[in-house]
C-alpha cells in the first residue's frame, strides 16, 4: 500500500510539472523517452535472440 501511494505522490508531482511546461518542452521530452524506449526494445530483442541460438 505504501508503495501505491509513494507511485500516485511521484505521478503527482510528474504530470504538474509537465503542466506547467511549454507544450515544446513536453513534446521533445516525449520524444526523447519514447527514443529511447525503442532502442532498449531493439538492443533487449537482439540480446534474447542471440542467447536462444
Amino acid at each position: 500500500m505504501l508503495i501505491l501511494v509513494a507511485a500516485l505522490l511521484l505521478l503527482g508531482v510528474v504530470l504538474g510539472t509537465v503542466a506547467h511546461a511549454p507544450l515544446s518542452v513536453s513534446l521533445i521530452g516525449a520524444a526523447v523517452i519514447g527514443v529511447w524506449l525503442i532502442v532498449f526494445a531493439i538492443r533487449e530483442r537482439g540480446t534474447r535472440r542471440r542467447a536462444t541460438r
